[in-house]
Formats: structure tokens, sequence, C-alpha cells
């Protein structure tokens, strides 16, 4: 008889027990839905991470648009003969027409004929490793877009926006845009005209 007694007291302990533990943890706050919320920041679809590794070296660049930062194609990685400086030394070149050896296979073709570019326009004759603005700013190659942008600002300004240039990479996260350099040769920039290579018919009325 005794047994029977001990037994369903301790079936009226138990629950007893649990109810009180339990309303002790929600006065205190340090419940698991209040340990998930604060552990968690509430998520925010316009700030979309890939997940993705780049396949290609970029920078970000040095210019913001309405969207936010974007990051642009490196530019040294795709140049054979970068670093400059490694044949661009103090000494002094003892071979006539030098260029002639090395470079003959640039065709400088940029600007007007009356006030076309020369090497140094664009070039660094003290650091050898970087391009050079007309006020002396000097440019990483990899952001060779900050000296085109410094005469053809119309374009820039386009390109920042989204509306020149191409996009080749991630619609949700930083954009990957191409340089101006991907695209345009900078020794000789302009495209040559050709034929569209498809054409439309014109619809039966």
């Amino acid at each position: 008889m005794k047994q029977t007694t001990c037994g369903s007291s301790l079936l009226y302990l138990v629950p007893a027990i649990l109810l009180l533990s339990c309303q002790v943890t929600l006065a205190s706050g340090d419940g698991v839905m209040d340990r998930i919320s604060g552990a968690v920041e509430p998520f925010d679809p316009m700030q979309v991470e890939s997940a993705y590794i780049l396949p290609v070296k970029t920078v970000r660049a040095k210019k913001s648009s309405q969207g936010g930062t974007f990051r642009v194609l490196a530019r040294k990685d795709s140049i054979s003969r970068f670093r400059c400086s490694v044949c661009h030394t103090d000494k002094s070149i003892q071979v006539r027409n030098g260029s002639l050896f090395t470079h003959a296979d640039i065709k400088i073709n940029h600007g007007k004929e009356e006030d076309g570019l020369s090497c140094t326009d664009c070039h660094n004759e003290k650091e050898k490793d970087y391009l050079v603005g007309k006020k002396g700013l000097k440019v990483d190659f990899d952001h060779s877009y900050q000296l085109c942008g410094k005469c053809h600002f119309r374009q820039k300004s386009d390109w920042v926006g989204g509306a020149h240039g191409k996009r080749v990479k991630y619609w949700a996260g930083e954009r990957v845009i191409n340089n101006c350099t991907t695209c345009h040769d900078p020794h000789s920039p302009r495209f040559k005209k050709r034929m569209p290579a498809t054409f439309s018919l014109p619809l039966d009325e």
C-alpha cells in the first residue's frame, strides 16, 4: 500500500518540476528561440554573397556605382611582357632602334592624326610598371580604366553604370565586368568595321 502511494506521488511531482523549470526559462528570456534569434542576423535579400570562387583574377574597382561596389578583370596577368621594369632598367640602351626588336608588333593608332598619342602619353617614364595621366597620376595596369576615363569620360560613366562594356560574372552579389583593355587594344582601340554576322528579314504584312 505504501509503495502505491509513493509511486502516485512521483507521478504528480515530476510534471510539477518540469513545469517550474519551463517557467523559469521563459522568464529569463533564455529559451531556444531567443538564442536562435540572437545568434542569427536577419536575412537581407539584397546582400547575397556568392559561394563560388572566381575562376579569373579580379580587382575591386576604385569607383562605385548606384548598385554599390563592383569588380574588374585584372589586366597585368594578360600582359605577356609584364613587368616592364625587367627590361626597362636604368642602363643605357646600346642598340639602335631597340623598340623594333621588342615592340615592333605594336602599332599606335590612338587619337586623331594631328593629336595622336605616343608611348609616354600613357606609360610612366620614371616607373615603368605603371601608367601615368596627364597631371602625373600614377595608375596601376589593373586599374587602367582610370586612365582611359580621363579622355573617354562619357564612356567611363556608362561603363561604371553598366551600360558600356560587358558583365562577365554574377547576377547575385558583387558584379564582375570587363576592364576597358579587355575589349579594346589600348594602342589601337577603335574596332574595325565589319558586316553583321546575321540579319533580320522583314516581317510579312
